[in-house]
């Protein structure tokens, strides 16, 4: 009974290798359909698209070229810098510029109004 059963257990091993390199040949097929040939100069400029989270953006720096996308420059894009006072101790001083939003929170016993502040110096994203 156990040759009988090593031969059964690699004929299976031969039909799984067989199907699994029949699914990697059809999903390089599909994939080499709409793969498109890129060629990149040093100095170009380019952008990167990130999908990962702030919390997992340590991770690791390797990226799949399929993330880039070529920049077409634009005078519009260019964004003048503000100007920033740097304290002594290589802090600077939070300024608000408006309200993005507010609500009521109810606690047990109160009502608390929350609001988002968009600061200076900081993208709507980093509002709080």
């Amino acid at each position: 009974m156990g040759p009988e059963i090593v031969d059964e257990t690699t004929q299976n091993i031969q039909v799984i290798k067989a199907n699994l390199k029949a699914a990697q040949d059809r999903q390089k097929s599909i994939t080499d359909k709409h793969a498109t040939d890129r060629v990149y100069k040093v100095g170009d400029w380019l952008f990167l698209k990130v999908k990962l989270p702030l919390e997992l953006s340590k991770v690791h720096d390797i990226f799949h070229v399929s993330m880039l996308r070529h920049y077409v420059s634009d005078p519009l894009h260019v964004i003048p810098p503000q100007p920033l006072e740097i304290n002594p101790d290589l802090t600077y001083d939070e300024e608000p510029v408006t309200i993005l939003d507010w609500k009521d929170k109810v606690l047990r016993n109160k009502t608390m109004c929350m609001v988002k502040v968009l600061w200076r110096n900081h993208s709507v994203e980093e509002a709080t």
